[in-house]
C-alpha cells in the first residue's frame, strides 16, 4: 500500500428520474475526478436514483439490485481503465424482501474489495429509510486499496461516534461517508438551517480529531420532493481542518490531498487512543443507564 499522499475527490452532483442517466452521470463525473488525478473517488449516498425514502411506497424496492451486480460490474471496468478506487453507494437487494443501502468499495485495478452495508437506519419525516432497508449485518470494515486503508459508513452513521470509532480502531486512515442529507422545504428560517448544517458538519469533524483520521463526506445537492440537499461536501484532516469544501447548490467534482503519512504526526500530538480507559467503557452497550 502506497505512503505517497494521495489526492481524493469527492462527487456531489442532482439526480433525476431515469436511474441510467444517474449512473452515466456518475461515471461522467469519475473520468473528471481521474482526469484531474484523483486516486479515490466517493460517490454520494444512493446516486443511480432520487431519495425515494421520503415516503412509503412500494415501487422503489424495483430500483434495488444485488451487490456485486450491473452497476458494480460497470464501474470495476471503470475503475480498472481510469486506475481509481470507486467507493459507490447502492440499493441492494440481497433476497426477496430483504434490502441494504450498501456501499461497494472496487481497487483501482477493477477488482471488488467488498461492501459496507449502513449500520443505522433513520426513521424520521422526509427519511422513512426503515421502511426500505434491513440494518446491516456485516459490522465496520476497513478495506485495503492502492492508495489507502480507508473505511466507508454512510450517511446516519455519521452521528454516531462509535461507527467512526470502531472504523478508525480497524485500521482506517480515511472515513468516507456517502450522504444523502437536507433541509426541509418548508424550513425557511435561515438561522435554523445554519444550525443544522453546521451540526452535521461538527459531528464529523469531531470523528476526525478524535480519532486521528481524515473525513470526507460526499453529499447530493438539488430538491427532490420536500427535500432541498444542502451539498457542502467537504474533507477534512485530522486536526478537524477542513481541507476542501463545496458550495451547498452546486454540482461538482470536489478535489483533496490526503497525507496518510501524517496520521502519525496528528496522533503523537493528540494521543487519545493511547489514553483510552477501555475497561471502564462497557456499559456503552446498555441502551440507556438507570440510576
Amino acid at each position: 500500500m502506497s505512503r505517497e499522499p494521495v489526492s481524493i475527490a469527492l462527487v456531489q452532483t442532482s439526480c433525476g428520474e431515469n436511474p441510467a442517466g444517474n449512473l452515466e452521470k456518475a461515471c461522467q463525473k469519475i473520468r473528471q475526478a481521474a482526469a484531474s488525478g484523483a486516486g479515490i473517488i466517493c460517490l454520494q449516498e444512493l446516486f443511480t436514483t432520487r431519495y425515494f425514502c421520503q415516503t412509503e411506497a412500494y415501487e422503489p424496492f424495483g430500483y434495488a439490485e444485488p451487490v456485486p451486480g450491473p452497476s458494480t460490474d460497470l464501474l470495476q471496468a471503470l475503475a480498472r481503465e481510469l486506475e481509481v478506487v470507486i467507493v459507490a453507494s447502492l440499493f441492494e437487494k440481497r433476497a426477496r424482501g430483504l434490502y441494504h443501502n450498501t456501499a461497494a468499495v472496487i481497487d483501482a485495478d477493477g477488482s471488488y474489495l467488498g461492501k459496507y452495508r449502513k449500520m443505522h437506519i433513520p426513521d424520521d419525516p422526509g427519511f422513512y429509510e426503515k421502511f426500505y432497508f434491513t440494518p446491516g449485518d456485516l459490522g465496520y470494515r476497513v478495506f485495503d486499496t492502492r492508495y489507502a486503508r480507508i473505511g466507508v459508513l454512510i450517511c446516519w452513521d455519521q452521528w454516531y461516534p462509535e461507527a467512526a470509532r470502531l472504523t478508525a480502531l480497524r485500521g482506517a486512515e480515511i472515513l468516507f461517508y456517502p450522504t444523502a442529507i437536507g433541509w426541509a422545504a418548508e424550513e425557511h428560517s435561515e438561522d435554523v438551517r445554519r444550525a443544522q448544517q453546521q451540526a452535521w458538519k461538527t459531528m464529523q469533524l469531531s470523528h476526525a480529531v478524535a480519532n486521528g483520521v481524515f473525513v470526507a463526506a460526499a453529499n447530493r445537492v438539488g430538491v427532490e420532493g420536500d427535500l432541498e440537499f444542502w451539498g457542502n461536501s467537504f474533507v477534512c484532516d485530522p486536526f478537524g481542518q477542513v481541507i476542501a469544501e463545496a458550495a451547498h447548490q452546486d454540482e461538482t467534482v470536489l478535489m483533496a490531498g490526503c497525507d496518510c503519512s501524517r496520521i502519525d504526526f496528528y496522533r503523537a500530538h493528540w494521543p487519545f487512543l493511547r489514553d483510552r480507559r477501555i475497561e471502564t467503557y462497557g456499559d456503552l452497550q446498555k441502551r440507556f443507564i438507570e440510576e
